[in-house]
């Protein structure tokens, strides 16, 4: 599925590459940096929350990656719950990318566990469409550019791990998102089922669509090939990742 030798692990919360596999050292996300997006900031829970390599990819690729200004991530989350809400990131959108000029697109692809894509247009008091897109191992979720989202574990017996497309020189704005402590709705457990609550600090009510993730036939995504190989197959048919201008036809009342 993942299309390369990298191995998520719990103990220590990460991943371990294999022969021919280059990566960093992953970055720990502590309970604290999230606490602010959370509707309870009070709340226990795992501790780090996730683990996260940017830059993994095969060594043969690499100049490659660097050339078409692509980067793969990978991020693996702990099991659990942080109070009644699930393990999740605190939400952001994309920055303006210097090589592009341009907030840019990312490519998620799920390999363990269940999550849910939590969008929506901006981080502004009227958050346009949101969605809550659900997907298990082997699919993709395109989020695309200027969106607030964030990302949920929907499924607190197991760790949630995925893999994405990002541009290579991303960034992250917070600012609307804390603004507003958080985006348009919370993600609550309900015995074990996920319900959500609408975030009062958005003055205008907008409501949450649960879904499925599109086909993105029209961005030429072929669904059950991992999204390394479709990089290896044609390493243009991800380049709206960093030149999110190639696919700007498709964007404007882009659904997920």
């Amino acid at each position: 599925m993942k299309g390369f030798d990298i191995t998520p692990t719990t103990d220590p919360l990460g991943f371990r590459y294999g022969p021919g596999v280059f990566g960093p050292e992953c970055e720990l996300r502590s309970l604290d940096a999230i606490r602010p997006s959370l509707r309870d900031p009070q709340c226990a829970g795992p501790d780090p929350v996730y683990a996260i390599a940017m830059d993994v990819g095969t060594e043969d690729r690499r100049t490659d990656l660097l050339d078409r200004n692509l980067l793969f991530g990978v991020v693996t989350y702990a099991a659990g719950r942080l109070g009644d809400e699930p393990v999740r990131s605190q939400g952001h959108i994309h920055a303006v990318s210097a090589s592009c000029g341009r907030s840019t697109a990312e490519l998620y692809e799920i390999w363990s566990g269940r999550a849910v894509i939590l969008m929506q247009e901006t981080a502004d008091d009227d958050p346009g469409r949101c969605f809550a897109v659900t997907a298990g191992p082997g699919e993709t979720v395109v989020v695309p550019p200027d969106w607030a989202h964030a990302t949920i574990s929907a499924d607190p017996a197991q760790p949630l791990t995925f893999g994405a497309w990002c541009v290579r020189d991303f960034g992250f704005d917070y600012r609307g998102v804390r603004s507003h402590a958080g985006l348009a709705w919370f993600p609550r457990f309900v015995g074990d089922a996920l319900g959500w609550d609408r975030n009062p600090r958005y003055p205008v009510e907008q409501k949450l669509v649960t879904k499925s993730p599109a086909s993105y036939g029209s961005l030429g995504l072929r669904s059950g090939i991992p999204i390394w190989q479709q990089y290896l197959d044609n390493p243009d048919s991800v380049m709206w990742v960093p030149r999110p201008e190639l696919a700007d036809a498709l964007w404007k009342n882009f659904v997920p």
